[in-house]
C-alpha cells in the first residue's frame, strides 16, 4: 500500500479534530484549555466537557469539527483554511442533527405540550487560512436569506462567531491556550515552508521536525510523526484539486458535501476498472479533465507504491 492509499484510508480526521476532539487524556485537557480561553472562565475538570462530535455527516463536509456539552451549553467548533460566506448556515444544520441526537439519547419528545428545555448553542469557527480577514467577525444566517431588505427584522438568527487564529492575530487567545498557539504555528510553518518554494511533502517534513524540536504540543509530533504528515498532506490534495476546479469554474454550485461526494465517487470507480474516465465524468457530474486527473494521481501512486 502506497502512503497517499494509506493516508486517505486511516488519517480521517485533519490536525485540529486529532488535536482538540479526541478522548484521549491530552487531548481532553486541550479541549479544555481551548473552551476556557474562547469563555474566560476557569473550569479545572476535563471530563466536564462531554464530546458529541457528529462522525460522516451527510450532507455537511466538516471533518475540522469538535462539538462538546458541558453544563447547559452545546458547543461547536470548527477549524476553517478557507473564507466561506456558508459557515452560519453549515453549522445552523449541523447544530439541528446535535439537537435531534440530544432529543433522543434523553428521550424527549417534542409533540408534547410541555415546553423542552434543551442547551444553549455556542458556534465557535478558527480561521487560519491565507485571506486577510480582522481578529474577528460574524457570519449571520440571515445574510443568506433571500429576503434582503431586513423584513424579518431579526425574528430568527444564527450567527456563527469567526476568530482568526494566524500569526499575528487574536494573540491574547493564543496565550490563554498553549495547544491552539503550538497548533497555530506549526499550520504556520508549512505554509511558510510552501511559499518559500518547498513542494509539499518537503514543507510538510521540515514543519514536523521543527515542531519536535520546539516540543510543540509537548510532544505530539514525536508521537504522532507518520499521522500528522498523513492528515497534512491529505488535506493538502483535497484543496489543490478543489483550487484547480475553482479554477477552471466548476465548483461553483456544488455543495461541499456534494463535491467531496463526487471525488470519493470518481476515486472509487477508477479503483474498481470497470467505467471510462469519460463515463464516470458523464455519470457524477465531474468535468472529464478533472477526473483524468484522479486518475494519473492514483497511477502515480501504484507506480511509487511498486
Amino acid at each position: 500500500m502506497n502512503f497517499s492509499e494509506k493516508t486517505q484510508r486511516e488519517y480521517k480526521d485533519r490536525l485540529f479534530k486529532a488535536i482538540f476532539g479526541r478522548e484521549t487524556e491530552e487531548s481532553k485537557r486541550w479541549r479544555l484549555d481551548l473552551y476556557n480561553a474562547l469563555n474566560d472562565t476557569n473550569y479545572t475538570d476535563p471530563d466536564a466537557l462531554e464530546l458529541n462530535t457528529i462522525e460522516n455527516v451527510i450532507y455537511i463536509t466538516m471533518r475540522n469539527d469538535v462539538s462538546f456539552l458541558i453544563d447547559d451549553q452545546m458547543v461547536l467548533l470548527e477549524q476553517q483554511s478557507s473564507h466561506n460566506q456558508n459557515m452560519a448556515l453549515r453549522g445552523f444544520l449541523y447544530f439541528s442533527q446535535l439537537y435531534q441526537i440530544y432529543l433522543a439519547k434523553k428521550e424527549l419528545d417534542v409533540n408534547r405540550s410541555k415546553k423542552i428545555e434543551i442547551p444553549a448553542p455556542k458556534f465557535v469557527v478558527l480561521y487560519n487560512g491565507s485571506t486577510r480577514t480582522e481578529d474577528e467577525f460574524e457570519i449571520k444566517l440571515s445574510d443568506s436569506f433571500i429576503l434582503k431588505d431586513g423584513s424579518h427584522n431579526g425574528a430568527y438568527e444564527w450567527t456563527a462567531f469567526v476568530k482568526n487564529i494566524n500569526e499575528n492575530h487574536n494573540e491574547g487567545l493564543q496565550k490563554k491556550c498553549n495547544a491552539l498557539y503550538d497548533y497555530s504555528r506549526f499550520v504556520g510553518k508549512v505554509r511558510h515552508n510552501k511559499e518559500s518554494g518547498m513542494e509539499i511533502q518537503e514543507a510538510v517534513n521540515r514543519a514536523v521536525n521543527e515542531a519536535i524540536e520546539e516540543n510543540l504540543l509537548d510532544g505530539f509530533f514525536v508521537k504522532q510523526k507518520a499521522e500528522v504528515i498523513g492528515m497534512i498532506l491529505e488535506e493538502f490534495d483535497e484543496e489543490r484539486f478543489k483550487k484547480n476546479m475553482r479554477e477552471e469554474g466548476y465548483e461553483d454550485g456544488l455543495a461541499d458535501g456534494s463535491f467531496k461526494k463526487a471525488i470519493e465517487s470518481a476515486e472509487n470507480l477508477l479503483k474498481m476498472g470497470i467505467n471510462t474516465p469519460e463515463q464516470i465524468s458523464q455519470a457524477i457530474g465531474l468535468p472529464l479533465e478533472q477526473v483524468l486527473q484522479i486518475q494519473k494521481r492514483s497511477c502515480e501512486n501504484r507506480i511509487s507504491n511498486d
